[in-house]
């Protein structure tokens, strides 16, 4: 029920599952496992994937941590959006894919929970689009040296709020990647 008009369709995001992000994620292997699995279904029912990667001083433009991770396999045709902050969409060309993809809501997936798929996601909701987070499909590493939660904690607790978002004429919400269906509206 995006707010955003003429733009009927669904994106999958693919959000910083890069080598130096998800290396000692929290369920690494499951989440990427996952995301593999949501990417599929998504390239079934020809739902855009758009994969999103994240450059900075330890993340440099196509050092080895840049890399998308080698189980996930862009497709050639598939955008790919470089940013360097935490909402994919901020100084990026996001809402252009978006928008030539009639896109108005999206399925989010990735890493790292509470800083760049947290900022997308409140990014998207603000800009007026629909936004799913796949609660099962995202990850996290542990930061509670900092004063942050457990991993798991922060994963938790970003699935319980995100299940209660509400916004105007927006939609958003969680599913797990077994409930994905892109065959719904």
């Amino acid at each position: 029920m995006t707010t955003l008009s003429n733009r009927p369709n669904t994106a999958l995001l693919v959000i910083d599952v890069q080598n130096g992000v998800v290396a000692n994620g929290y369920n690494r292997d499951d989440v990427v496992a996952n995301i593999n699995d949501v990417v599929a279904k998504a390239r079934a029912a020809d739902v855009p994937v758009v994969w999103i990667q994240h450059d900075a001083e330890d993340l440099p433009k196509g050092s080895d941590n840049w890399q998308i991770v080698p189980e996930l396999v862009p497709n050639q045709e598939e955008p790919k959006v470089e940013k360097q902050y935490g909402d994919s969409f901020e100084a990026t060309n996001l809402e252009g894919v978006l928008a030539n993809l009639k896109v108005g809501s999206l399925v989010v997936t990735g890493a790292q929970t509470d800083v760049c798929v947290r900022s997308t996601l409140h990014g998207a909701i603000a800009r007026g689009y629909d936004a799913v987070l796949v609660s099962d499909a995202h990850t996290t590493e542990d930061m509670t040296e900092w004063g942050a939660p457990p991993p798991e904690q922060v994963i938790s607790h970003t699935n319980l709020y995100w299940s209660f978002q509400a916004q105007p004429g927006r939609t958003a919400g969680t599913v797990t990647t077994d409930e994905v269906d892109f065959s719904v509206s």
